[in-house]
């Protein structure tokens, strides 16, 4: 109960009895703990280090920012420099100035372990059917670390948005039959975010911040009952552990979608909605599929709707890189039909060329999916992703993780919900398994996913090769996905002979698949392009002619959006997922990430993946390479990603090839690892024409490449019948490389496989060895 001085005007009291005064005084002296807490009286937390406070108001900054609704700039700034003071006492009273004003509630746990909580001095304000994110200031004088919990008499115990329902384990009434007056009194939802960067438990400092997310069913005012504790009989007596609030929840208006593409077609993009405050609707907060919590944006076609309370919003869009990404504003009027009306633009359409985009590896299940209680999403929601990115193709590859759900959606065809234009297949990534730790598998246009003899996931083969064979026999193309893991070297060289560890799951056993015909591409875009690249660059040495492939492994090691890292493969005929698969086995394309484009690349008119890719010559020559070559960098470099350093991401980006502060890049032709040759290319979206000559002097691979953001797959030049051997050295690094490889593999492997598994690396070291020998130079 709380009463405020002015509820007792025992100044203005008409007279009465002696004893009725008494009793009054009596009331008021028992009322005065609570009186004294209800004056909003917010006294700051004196005596706190602020070390650990610094580096909680850090994490709490990133959640806030994840979650859509950040931390204003001016205040983070402010955060930053008191963080940075060495006056401890200035500091922390600096900090809880700033924060205090974000705050909803404010916990206080006494010495006993007792909570009590107030109010705080942010405005209540709510959204209908909309999730909104306050702080809640805990001064915690006990040290406590548990769990702090929230309840309230008015949550919902069922909520349903669009077909999902979903049950909260809070409600204290589940078995329970739920009366008329439950419905109209239930109108709320709220939790505690407490997942990374932040944590469950309390910290035990004096001070912190927790994060709350609260949900209205409904419009208009609405009061609701929110307490607190942290485990059982930790509330404070006098009902002080709950306080009641008025919140005022803002009417939502239906918004439609009309999305046209670049022809004025129906279509489906990728949108990014803010206030004036950077609030990020729909609330990122308990998102459901299609839409991903953990995504900014959303994925609208067109006809399609979303709720937005009354206001000004500013609004992104685009639809995948080969678009320009475009704002407008929008007003929402409440009462009022509104359409949000786009139009795309892209900057460059490479399927006019017969140049097909497709990201080869992504997820329904694991990673930042959620996977209960459906063990991910659905196809109707990796489509719609697939979609709003204009990939051509999506493979949605079943994996460890919710596979035995997953699995149901392999049909070894295309999914029904395919468009002409617009490609699904279910595949296989080999991840999870019992062979992982020698190299995840990508495993594409398969016509049984179950490796023979095998029930469950732990009855497969313990190392790759098998698992590689038996892909191939039956047709599917196969390579080794995020090929960089386990391969980090120091260096900044490209090609270079440092030996890595070989102890990820990268493309590190493919250093001896690939003496067996057992491979047809290694995966790249996904992870540092020089941990990438170098490998295949000295296999490429040694004659083998395995061919690249560009993934963004959606959501593990990208989850901002499908389609980071892509192939684009030359199709003549229509767009076929087997023929566009072949087209990677091929080597019939580029990868890229999508910022950059190598088409039409061409050695003495032969182009790539035709013909083996393979150009014979008699003798030594001159050879003419030519390619449709574009790029699009904004004007203004974006410092951020410049400077950090290659192993960090984006692993891949046309930004990092700028040159200096102009908005050229180098394009540079690539003979047997080396730069042979190159030229500046203005990177404005321009297709443009690009030739060089180049001298060869014996069988050699040649590419094209704007470091790091696309490249080419080879051509085989064979100079009087001889085979591609460009390098001793690299032939020594791969012998060395099968050596150190098995001495991180064998431990791994069944003890009934191992005997096979060391002859086929003893084959690797003969094949290498004798390549070695047939190598004329260094």
């Amino acid at each position: 109960m709380r009463i405020s001085s002015s509820f007792i005007p025992l100044a203005v009291a008409p007279p009465a009895p002696r004893g009725y005064f008494l009793g009054i005084v009596a009331v008021f002296l028992c009322l005065l703990p609570a009186l004294s807490w209800a004056q909003h009286v917010h006294h700051p937390v004196e005596s706190v280090e602020i070390q650990p406070l610094a580096a909680q108001v850090k994490r709490l900054m990133e959640a806030m920012e994840y979650l859509g609704e950040p931390i204003s700039p001016t205040d983070r700034q402010a955060l930053e420099k008191a963080s940075q003071d060495t006056d401890a006492a200035r500091a922390s009273a600096r900090i809880q100035e700033v924060l205090d004003a974000y705050c909803l509630l404010e916990v206080h746990i006494n010495p006993e372990s007792r909570v009590k909580v107030d109010q705080g001095p942010a405005k209540p304000v709510l959204a209908e059917q909309g999730w909104r994110t306050y702080l809640v200031k805990v001064r915690n004088e006990a040290g406590v670390t548990a769990q702090l919990k929230a309840e309230s008499p008015n949550a919902l115990p069922v909520y349903a948005r669009g077909n999902n329902a979903i049950k909260f384990s809070f409600d204290p009434r589940p078995q329970q039959t739920v009366t008329a007056f439950d419905v109209a009194n239930r109108w709320l939802d709220l939790s505690l975010y407490d997942k990374p960067p932040l944590r469950p438990q309390l910290s035990g400092l004096e001070l912190e911040y927790r994060v709350i997310q609260l949900y209205s069913r409904d419009p208009g005012k609405r009061e609701a009952k929110i307490s607190f504790n942290v485990g059982q009989g930790t509330q404070d007596i006098g009902f002080r552990n709950d306080v009641d609030i008025l919140f005022t929840c803002q009417p939502s208006q239906e918004v439609s979608f009309r999305v046209l593409d670049e022809h004025d077609q129906p279509t489906t993009a990728s949108f990014l909605i803010q206030d004036p405050q950077g609030r990020t609707y729909p609330s990122r907060a308990k998102r459901l599929a299609p839409d991903f919590a953990f995504h900014p944006q959303i994925y609208r076609a067109h006809g399609e709707t979303i709720r937005l309370p009354a206001g000004e919003y500013s609004v992104r869009y685009t639809r995948g890189p080969e678009y320009l990404e475009q704002k407008q504003m929008l007003k929402v009027t409440a009462g009022q039909p509104q359409t949000l009306d786009v139009r795309l633009q892209r900057w460059i359409d490479p399927a006019r060329r017969g140049w097909y985009s497709g990201d080869h590896h992504i997820h329904a299940a694991g990673c930042m999916h959620y996977e209960s209680p459906t063990e991910g999403v659905l196809p109707q929601d990796m489509m719609r992703h697939i979609l709003g990115e204009a990939l051509h193709v999506g493979s949605v590859l079943t994996w460890g993780p919710g596979y035995y759900y997953q699995k149901q959606f392999f049909e070894a065809k295309d999914n029904e919900l395919s468009t002409p234009e617009n490609l699904m297949r279910y595949d296989l990534e080999v991840s999870g398994f019992p062979s992982s730790h020698s190299g995840h598998l990508v495993l594409l246009r398969l016509k049984e996913q179950d490796y023979p003899g095998t029930k469950v996931l732990e009855d497969w083969p313990t190392w790759d090769l098998p698992v590689l064979k038996w892909a191939k026999k039956q047709g599917a193309v196969a390579g080794f996905a995020h090929s960089g893991w386990g391969l980090e070297v120091k260096t900044d060289q490209l090609p270079n002979f440092e030996l890595p560890k070989f102890d990820g799951i990268g493309a590190n056993e493919y250093i001896v698949d690939v003496t067996h015909n057992a491979v047809d591409f290694i995966s790249t875009v996904d992870t540092p392009s020089l941990w990438e690249l170098n490998i295949w660059y000295h296999t490429l040495n040694c004659g083998f002619r395995t061919r690249i492939s560009g993934e963004t492994d959606f959501p593990c090691i990208y989850g901002e959006r499908v389609g980071l890292g892509r192939s684009y493969v030359k199709l003549d005929d229509k767009l076929t997922y087997d023929a566009w698969v072949e087209g990677i086995r091929q080597g019939r394309a580029y990868v890229s990430d999508g910022k950059s484009h190598l088409m039409d690349f061409r050695v003495n008119n032969l182009s790539v993946g035709t013909n083996g890719s393979e150009l014979k010559l008699s003798k030594p020559a001159t050879v003419k390479i030519t390619a449709k070559v574009a790029a699009r960098l904004d004007e203004v470099p974006n410092e951020d990603i410049r400077q950090r350093s290659y192993d960090k991401q984006p692993y891949w980006e046309l930004e990092r090839a700028r040159k200096g502060t102009s908005r050229e890049v180098p394009v540079e032709v690539v003979v047997n690892g080396r730069v042979v040759a190159s030229s500046t290319l203005l990177a404005d979206g321009t297709l443009r024409d690009l030739a060089f000559e180049v001298p060869i002097e014996r069988s050699s691979w040649v590419a094209l490449r704007i470091l790091p953001s696309s490249h080419t797959n080879p051509v085989f030049i064979e100079v009087n019948n001889k085979p591609i051997r460009a390098s001793r050295k690299s032939a020594d690094w791969c012998t060395r490389s099968v050596d150190q490889c098995w001495t991180q593999k064998a431990p791994l492997i069944a003890v009934p496989e191992r005997e096979a598994a060391r002859k086929a690396y003893e084959h690797a070291r003969q094949v290498y060895r004798q390549i070695m020998q047939e190598s004329e130079v260094d």
